[in-house]
């Protein structure tokens, strides 16, 4: 299906990206006003973090907090709101509050966005998403506020509250401190309301909905159930292989009480499943930690989320796969469905494209960059999954460097797949061919 307007022919995808990078161009110029900074920045600097915000990365190549006003802070905020819940979600607002229809060309549009397979109930699923994301956005708010405003003082306790809650929410990572959350990593209430946060958002629109209508676990579609229980697997596992390999480490976690330590490896164990905020100096974590991060930062959320990566349940339909070829067996069978091979075809599909997209990042900026090959390897990754976290290569970027990685977080939040079909062009065929057998292995 094409979208024929003033005489261009854009498919959905294509329709996607051309208003995913308008914003990001308006939200640059925003940023470069007067008003939006308290000294000035760069045009390559407004152009990264727009896309940062907008891509619901997190990554800073300016201290968000000492070089962004007010002004500039909300517009961060918006483009994360936005970035975060998907243009099509706001558009699909605004139409119905300006009393206007949505058409059968704008639902196939909003069911792209929304990573729906049909477009049938796409606006009711849309209204909720809304909905939704501000009623858990608000009640972190006030949860938040509890915490901060005895701290800080009403108004910066309440701004505070607010700006962390949509960037915790919509996985951004975005803070108003330089040091992100690591004053915070010991403390309960923000461990435990910033993480649920960022993992409601990132489990899916999908799932939650998913849960909402049906109560019995039997009853949950095998998306729901991979991603709740891949979720609660992965993270346990993450907590508990990051708090050994730490536990000695005196510049993380080895100097910390026993609780300290648990939280704190909890917190990071989970961060990297796109969230981007950090309690701990990721430069100071031990190399196999970084490589472990690497890994889940890959991994990613859950699709139709506010994360990236290649999403938990892509990398779940291959490791099933891979068992059933092991086993020998015809069919891949998760919770006694048999999943369909395109589904398959397409998780391999992002795999290798990702993989190629994150390979060539990292020979780019290995040329252009000076810096150790395991610091541009995590941040090439961190973008990639729309994470946020560095070991602190982001702020002495070169302007290629910086141009890359702007390249690479829009691929991870649009997803390759999606950017692919977008300048691919349609050559399916009747035509069968004969079959034969290629040596593998």
């Amino acid at each position: 299906m094409e979208f024929k307007k003033n005489h261009v022919n854009l498919s959905p995808p294509q329709f996607l990206l051309t208003v995913f990078a308008v914003v990001i161009i308006v939200g640059t110029f925003l940023l470069k006003l007067p008003i939006a900074t308290t000294s000035g920045i760069s045009l390559l600097d407004a152009l990264f973090t727009a896309t940062s915000a907008m891509t619901v990365t997190g990554l800073a190549v300016v201290d968000t907090g000492t070089v962004f006003t007010l002004f500039g802070e909300i517009i961060i905020l918006l483009l994360i709101q936005v970035g975060g819940l998907g243009i099509m979600t706001f558009a699909v607002f605004i139409f119905l509050l300006a009393g206007r229809k949505i058409g059968f060309k704008e639902r196939i549009i909003v069911s792209q966005a929304l990573n729906q397979t049909s477009i049938g109930g796409i606006v009711a699923l849309a209204k909720k998403l809304f909905l939704f994301s501000i009623i858990v956005e608000g009640i972190a708010f006030i949860a938040l506020s509890f915490r901060w405003i005895p701290e800080m003082g009403v108004k910066e306790g309440m701004y505070a509250s607010l700006f962390h809650s949509i960037s915790a929410f919509n996985n951004a990572g975005f803070s108003t401190w330089s040091n992100s959350l690591s004053d915070y990593a010991g403390d309960p209430i923000i461990n435990i309301v910033i993480t649920f946060l960022f993992i409601i958002g990132g489990l899916g629109f999908t799932v939650i909905f998913d849960l909402w209508r049906k109560k019995e676990f039997n009853d949950l579609s095998v998306h729901t159930k991979l991603m709740l229980i891949g979720t609660f697997v992965i993270n346990v596992i993450a907590t508990i292989i990051i708090f050994i390999l730490e536990y000695k480490n005196p510049n993380t976690i080895g100097n910390l009480s026993t609780i300290d330590k648990l939280q704190t490896s909890y917190f990071q164990a989970v961060t990297p499943r796109t969230a981007g905020f950090n309690t701990l100096d990721i430069a100071s974590l031990d190399e196999s930690t970084l490589f472990f991060v690497i890994l889940l930062m890959f991994i990613g959320a859950g699709s139709a989320s506010t994360g990236g990566g290649i999403k938990l349940t892509t990398f779940l339909a291959l490791i099933f796969a891979v068992f059933a070829f092991l086993k020998d067996n015809n069919e891949v069978v998760i919770f006694r469905r048999a999943i369909m091979y395109t589904t398959i075809v397409r998780s391999l599909a992002i795999s290798i494209l990702s993989l190629s997209c994150i390979f060539l990042g990292i020979f780019i900026l290995n040329i252009t960059e000076d810096a150790p090959f395991m610091e541009i390897v995590f941040e090439t990754v961190s973008a990639f999954g729309t994470v946020g976290l560095s070991m602190g290569l982001t702020t002495s970027l070169t302007g290629i460097g910086k141009l890359v990685i702007i390249v690479i977080m829009i691929i991870g939040k649009v997803g390759p797949l999606t950017l692919a079909f977008s300048f691919a062009h349609s050559t399916k065929s009747n035509i069968r061919f004969p079959k034969e057998d290629v040596l593998t292995g």
